[in-house]
């Protein structure tokens, strides 16, 4: 039987105890045992591996031994519960043999969990799998994480109950990252957020998330789009110690403004528009650039960000014998001063 959509999600966090198994194939191999984990955590519980009631055999050692497989799931446990056979690497050279083991099913034997690269619709492996009756064949993709992946993650970490803002939040961070990552970082939340009960909220997110920017660049951009002329020269002095580049701090200018720019211009306002920037925006932060943009309004960051483009142009330009950071420098206190114009 082939799933997909919300019954391969449903499947992941509550597998059919009774089937016989299922097949788990896709390109990355990291998603892959990602899900691969979740399921046998959910069909062994906790203590699944501890009690000898998974058995793991890799695709190499069953092409040299083929009655593995069929002998694995039918020997007894010393362990109550239900028991996982787990072969790693399959291909379609053992779909005669792992189709034999399914035939010879019956209940109260181990689950056949098998993982595999892509296959495709001709794959025969796929095809034993999704002709099986109490087997089951899902394709792993290289989607971003959806919202009800993010549920589903949340509340096996023991955050079930977020804010609305931390949820959205977390929901256009799985979009950017790997589905690993993301998995860790909420991991991160649920330490963070050990012994406070209050639900998790967008501040709890901003404060784990991982870093998109140095703190220091992060600062300079928001003083210039705040209009603070006189903390621009102390921030540079501190960014060149730092080492960074004025080519790499001009273009992180580019990227504040021109999110400002889209944030200002979009039909549902600047909060919508924020809330659609990539990478994410997450609390006080968000709420500052909706701030900035509302502030700025359209025409004064098209005037902004022609600046910058003119900068870049005269940064990368052979015949700029002036020193770069001093351009930037120069670019940026413009900016600033455009901005305190508008008041």
């Amino acid at each position: 039987m082939k799933l997909t959509g919300r019954d391969a999600t449903r499947y992941f966090t509550a597998p059919d105890l009774s089937a016989a198994g299922a097949l788990l194939y896709g390109q990355d191999a990291t998603r892959v045992a990602l899900k691969r984990a979740d399921v046998v955590n959910a069909l062994l519980g906790p203590n699944g591996e501890e009690e000898l009631r998974l058995t793991r055999i890799a695709a190499a050692d069953l092409r040299k031994d083929s009655a593995s497989l069929s002998d694995a799931i039918k020997s007894a446990g010393f362990f109550p519960g239900a028991r996982v056979v787990l072969v790693e690497g399959a291909t379609d050279g053992l779909t005669k043999t792992i189709a034999a083991a399914l035939a010879e099913w019956k209940p109260g034997d181990a689950q056949i969990i098998a993982t595999a690269g892509g296959l495709n619709t001709r794959s025969s492996l796929r095809k034993a799998f999704e002709a099986h009756k109490s087997a089951f064949a899902i394709g792993i993709y290289n989607d971003p994480v959806s919202r009800a992946e993010v549920e589903a993650i949340l509340a096996k970490a023991g955050l079930a109950t977020p804010a609305p803002d931390a949820l959205n939040d977390l929901a256009a961070l799985a979009q950017v990252m790997d589905p690993g990552d993301f998995a860790q970082t909420v991991e991160k939340l649920a330490l963070y957020k050990r012994n406070d009960a209050t639900p998790l909220s967008s501040n709890d997110v901003a404060n784990c998330a991982p870093a998109t920017t140095e703190a220091d660049l992060d600062d300079i951009l928001h003083s210039v789009s705040e209009a603070r002329v006189s903390d621009i020269g102390g921030l540079m002095q501190r960014l060149s110690g730092q080492g960074v580049q004025p080519v790499g701090l001009c273009i992180g200018a580019m990227r504040h403004f021109r999110t400002l720019h889209a944030a200002a211009s979009d039909p549902g306002g600047p909060a919508s528009g924020i809330g659609k920037a990539r990478p994410p925006v997450f609390g006080p932060r968000r709420d500052r650039m909706v701030r900035q943009a509302q502030n700025w309004g359209v025409p004064k960051l098209e005037s902004a960000i022609s600046i910058l483009v003119d900068t870049d142009l005269q940064l990368r330009s052979a015949a700029q014998r002036a020193p770069q950071l001093s351009l930037v420098e120069r670019a940026l206190i413009r900016l600033a001063m455009l901005g305190a114009a508008r008041r």
